[in-house]
């Protein structure tokens, strides 16, 4: 399938390190402008809206990870950022890990947040069901989901402000996204697709986990040096937004690293 021109903006000197911040499910680019506007300074940032997402072309097929990724290969190829800092939230973590595997060439190092991967037990046995209400219900059935996603100090406006730009996404690319993360042939959500997937990846890689159990079975997946995980246990599923401070110092500081030979695991 043809790749999509990606809406996106581009921040920060050209000739600097290169940070690609992508999205999740049903969001749009905007979540990360507090983070690009304070990491350009030191950074080239990249904020694209994924296929299907915000002001990006809304395919009528094919709004899956994996066309997603390499959409993205597309625009960095065009924009000559590469290699990138790939950094990606929810079903954007599984998204930047993809793109790591699929075109390793354009990713210096990935950072996940809560990625969308590792699903098991009662997540998945919840699946057919969640993926009918997203097939009948679309960004309604979404929203609902996303309303719960918080925790109870999250600053004011977010949880609003996300259920808002879930409800304006297509509703088949609510269904088609989340059968391209959980139940399509190739889908990589599934813990054991999970681990096959993320074996493949050849670039330090730092995840960081709201789930204490899935950032303890993360780091038995750990192969490339430099490599870590980290839990917070402190926040809901958008950490990104809630701990804003701590998210650009942390992507700031993996940025700057260079790889030393070691397997860190935290």
């Amino acid at each position: 399938m043809d790749s999509v021109r990606l809406f996106h903006t581009d921040l920060g000197p050209a000739d600097a390190s290169a940070l690609l911040l992508v999205h999740g499910w049903g969001g749009d680019g905007r979540e990360w402008s507090p983070h690009a506007e304070a990491l350009a300074g030191r950074f080239r940032v990249v904020v694209p809206d994924l296929r299907g997402h915000g002001r990006s072309p809304v395919p009528d097929e094919g709004n899956t990870p994996v066309e997603m990724a390499d959409d993205l290969a597309a625009l960095i190829d065009s924009l000559g950022a590469g290699p990138v800092v790939a950094v990606g939230h929810s079903m954007g973590g599984q998204v930047v890990n993809l793109l790591a595997v699929r075109h390793p060439v354009l990713v210096r190092r990935v950072v996940a947040l809560d990625p969308a991967h590792g699903a098991h037990g009662a997540e998945v046995d919840g699946i057919p069901a969640r993926f009918a209400a997203y097939r009948e219900r679309g960004a309604r059935a979404a929203a609902e989901f996303v309303a719960g996603a918080f925790a109870p100090d999250a600053p004011p406006g977010l949880r609003t402000a996300h259920v808002r730009t879930m409800l304006g996404t297509p509703d088949h690319v609510i269904s088609q996204a989340y059968a391209g993360m959980y139940t399509d042939a190739g889908a990589v959500g599934i813990r054991p697709h999970s681990e096959t997937y993320l074996r493949l990846r050849t670039q330090p890689a730092l995840t960081v986990w709201t789930s204490e159990e899935a950032a303890v079975w993360e780091r038995g997946t750990l192969r490339a040096s430099g490599s870590r995980v980290e839990h917070w246990p402190d926040s809901g599923h958008y950490l990104h937004e809630e701990h804003l401070e701590r998210t650009i110092r942390l992507v700031a500081d993996w940025a700057e690293k260079t790889a030393h030979g070691w397997t860190e695991r935290v």
